[in-house]
């Protein structure tokens, strides 16, 4: 039986395509397959959501990108963080601590019946 894939949240994408970046230099591919394989496949990173994404956070100055060759020996695109991507990938990461705990107190508080 198939998992049941889970939607992005918006601006979640950008959040985690800097922390693959972080840990190493990648070509799009490899950079869906790390999010895809470390959601347990929860999460399927589609090209027409990642390239424009990556294109998108070149332009922001977040990362850079240089022509390489592949694992299969394929000229492919890396991509590494800037160290514009690095700041912007520690707010972002604590924003979403933050975030995950409110929505976590909403979500574990009892429901009580407003007062009459």
């Amino acid at each position: 039986m198939a998992k049941p894939r889970l939607e992005l949240l918006r601006g979640t994408l950008d959040m985690m395509v800097l922390k693959a970046l972080a840990l190493e230099p990648a070509h799009g591919y490899a950079v869906a397959r790390w999010i895809e394989e470390g959601t347990d496949d929860l999460l399927r990173i589609e090209e027409g959501s990642l390239y424009p994404a990556l294109h998108r956070m070149e332009r922001r100055r977040w990362i850079v990108s240089e022509w390489g060759q592949s694992e299969n020996n394929r000229r492919a695109k890396y991509y590494r963080l800037t160290d514009e991507g690095r700041k912007k990938l520690e707010a972002e990461t604590a924003a979403w601590f933050k975030f995950a705990e409110a929505v976590s107190v909403v979500m574990g508080s009892k429901l009580q019946e407003t007062p009459q």
